[in-house]
């Protein structure tokens, strides 16, 4: 199980280009649907909370998985497994740095790259939207957190998006405490 931890990974970090947020996608496909590890509301719970927590998205959902079904051991290879593919890549091409973005054929499919990656990370949003409980709380929240994205980028204006995570849970915060107060002076009524 730990070696099917390692591989699982390592393909995942070896095969997908553009970062943790392209990962999303194919970690959900092969954890939650095919070898069945993680449940989807587990996946979309555990994605919030690596977007919030200091480190790559990917490396923390792997970081997670392992965890979950093998402890320590299997946090740690399934970390490994996600990381070394990328730190072996990064490394053979910084030998060659000066020169390889030079050759027309790598920025030709760098370019490429690009444009897939902006559509899995697509994919990842529209999937988790879908699963998504469809109450009226989160849904302005999301609608709010989306037009504030959009207008910071369209002036592109310097705010980070871990303001906007951080707004979001401080009026989740402000609204589930408003909620619990009200719920508690209606039960003393």
């Amino acid at each position: 199980m730990i070696g099917a931890l390692f591989l699982t990974f390592f393909k995942i970090g070896l095969f997908t280009f553009g970062g943790g947020y392209a990962m999303i996608p194919l970690i959900e496909n092969i954890c939650v649907e095919k070898k069945k590890w993680i449940t989807h509301d587990e996946m979309m719970d555990i994605t919030v909370i690596a977007e919030s927590t200091p480190g790559p998205i990917a490396i923390n959902l792997a970081t997670y998985v392992g965890y979950k079904q093998k402890k320590t051991a299997g946090a740690l290879m399934a970390t490994l497994g996600m990381v070394l593919p990328s730190f072996c890549i990064i490394y053979i091409i910084s030998i060659f740095l000066d020169n390889f973005l030079e050759i027309t054929w790598v920025a030709s499919a760098f370019r490429g790259v690009k444009i897939a990656v902006a559509l899995l990370i697509f994919d990842a949003a529209l999937k988790m939207f879908k699963k998504m409980k469809k109450k009226p709380f989160p849904l302005v929240i999301m609608s709010l957190s989306f037009v504030a994205m959009m207008i910071i980028n369209m002036f592109a204006l310097r705010i980070s998006s871990i303001v906007i995570m951080l707004t979001a849970a401080l009026i989740g915060l402000v609204a589930f405490l408003a909620c619990g107060n009200n719920r508690k002076e209606a039960v003393k009524k």
